[in-house]
């Protein structure tokens, strides 16, 4: 497999056998609703079948590590198993520290899940400092930047056909 640049590679992945759960926080719905749709798109794109495409939400990012365990283990009991999780948040640097603990805290329990599950947990959550940066990067300020979902469906599905366990 050639490599075009960082962050492109020459090959098309084929979702079409994958199961991928996509799991939302609520805060910051217009935002939200913007990722997840990206990140469908583009799973659908590469193949994915819509009904292997399960989504669930959580109230906020913070909640989303401990969801994404019970929602990979929920799966598993339905003996519909998971190939990847996306978990996806947004949080938006405030007044107080509260941002850096719930970054800081979500972005290590999310890393630690991909060993803990043995699947690709793509990380979806935007931590940023204002609305406008978070809106820009679900795609919603037109010429500012594209939607992070679809980076995030692409990863889900590069990760999980290259190296599906």
């Amino acid at each position: 497999m050639a490599v075009k640049g960082i962050g492109q590679v020459d090959k098309k992945y084929d979702g079409s056998n994958l199961r991928i759960g996509i799991l939302h926080a609520r805060w910051n719905k217009k935002i939200i609703d913007s990722l997840v749709s990206g990140a469908i798109q583009k799973l659908i794109e590469l193949g994915v079948k819509e009904s292997n495409i399960i989504i669930e939400s959580v109230p906020g990012s913070f909640e989303l590590p401990f969801g994404s365990k019970l929602f990979f283990e929920k799966q598993q009991k339905k003996q519909q198993p998971l190939d990847a999780i996306i978990p996806i948040g947004v949080l938006i640097k405030g007044s107080t520290m509260h941002f850096e603990y719930i970054c800081e805290s979500t972005t290590q329990q999310l890393m630690k899940l991909n060993f803990d599950l043995n699947i690709p947990v793509i990380f979806g959550v935007l931590t940023c400092l204002t609305e406008e940066q978070a809106e820009a990067r679900a795609g919603l300020i037109e010429g500012k930047m594209h939607n992070h979902g679809e980076d995030w469906g692409a990863a889900a599905v590069e990760m999980a056909t290259k190296f599906g366990v």
